[in-house]
């Protein structure tokens, strides 16, 4: 059977069988309150608004071929287009839409944290998917150009067997000042990862009681202990954990679970102390040379059907009100979750990133 075959069986299957929480033995958690939300919800087959076949569709994605590549496997098969992929980092990708802004190269972002992504507004065009009013209402377009698709929370990863070795437990942020992990913490530059950025701000909030403005003595002794070590980007953080060259990594939700399935000596920590919860988006590009396939993409990423089998097979939560905590990840009411304002959090960017370059330089 054909690869959205198997996704339709495995999502009714699952909704089906809710309420013993389809792959995770967890009872199904209680109806989301969602206002204005349709009474029936689209469970069988994504039919395309728009034919786009052989339209060759070019998608800008921070996010890994490992959850990439079955999505938009399921996307050609779907709609007849063609899909040409490009994956690189938030800041690299924004960079890069920027230089090409008179002559667009690319349909969709794919992927980016709001963080990152909403000071570069004029970027994107103002899109209302068809998916909207089954979203939940804290992740609702508000914005126009942003379409949310997942939400995630900050983790960290560590290798079990180095972490044995030297005899250190972590259970959050400030685990990581202890000496023996000096040298050991596998971090990107929060100038240029999001997924850095998004840990600086969880650690300005966590370890600043709530007010970021409180959490720099803990950063400055944070970036001691890195000891001066920054990695290019966020993959090669969660490669160093796994390959054992550092004993733990700041990084994101969905990255380790791939690899812990694959049997790597490796775990992942919620961080005990707080998480800041960072939602990404999809988005059409302004001038977008196929601008009908986009937005289409766009539907097609929010659709029932792969939001479900996001959450079960490919470690990500969910936006629509409509999908279930029924896969690997911890359900929302077992973790401790920090409130943050992204606009605060916007406005402060430039000056916490000069902050932590200063601060960086200053003890290496």
């Amino acid at each position: 059977m054909n690869f959205i075959g198997n996704m339709r069986i495995l999502v009714l299957v699952c909704v089906m069988l809710a309420a013993t929480a389809c792959g995770s033995g967890r009872p199904a958690p209680a109806e989301p309150s969602v206002q204005d939300m349709p009474e029936e919800t689209p469970v069988s087959t994504f039919v395309p608004s728009l034919d786009i076949t052989d339209t060759t569709l070019v998608v800008y994605t921070t996010f890994s071929a490992s959850f990439v590549e079955p999505v938009v496997a399921a996307f050609e098969e779907a709609t007849g287009a063609r899909v040409e992929v490009v994956m690189a980092g938030t800041g690299a990708l924004l960079a890069r839409l920027n230089e090409e802004a008179d002559n667009p190269q690319a349909d969709v972002l794919w992927g980016g944290a709001m963080f990152s992504v909403m000071p570069e507004a004029h970027l994107f065009e103002d899109y209302i998917s068809v998916n909207e009013p089954y979203m939940l209402d804290i992740h609702r377009n508000v914005k126009g150009p942003f379409t949310l698709f997942n939400t995630s929370g900050r983790l960290l990863v560590v290798n079990t067997e180095l972490l044995a070795e030297i005899g250190i437990e972590i259970t959050g942020y400030e685990d990581l000042l202890q000496p023996g992990l000096r040298g050991l913490i596998a971090m990107a530059d929060p100038a240029t990862s999001g997924s850095s950025f998004n840990h600086l701000v969880n650690q300005l909030y966590a370890m600043g009681n709530g007010n970021p403005h409180d959490g720099w003595d803990y950063m400055r002794a944070f970036i001691d202990n890195v000891d001066g070590i920054m990695l290019p980007g966020s993959e090669d953080v969660i490669n160093s954990v796994v390959d054992g060259r550092f004993a733990v990594g700041l990084t994101f939700e969905e990255a380790p679970w791939s690899y812990i399935e694959g049997g790597a000596p490796i775990d992942v920590v919620y961080i005990s102390e707080g998480i800041i919860a960072t939602s990404s988006a999809v988005s059409v590009i302004t001038g977008a040379p196929n601008r009908d396939a986009a937005r289409v993409f766009v539907d097609f990423v929010t659709s029932f059907e792969i939001q479900s089998i996001m959450e079960i097979e490919l470690f990500r939560r969910p936006v629509r009100a409509d999908v279930h905590s029924q896969g690997a990840l911890p359900s929302n009411a077992e973790l401790v979750w920090l409130y943050y304002d992204v606009e605060y959090v916007l406005d402060n960017r430039d000056t916490w990133l000069d902050q932590f370059a200063e601060i960086w330089a200053e003890v290496n």
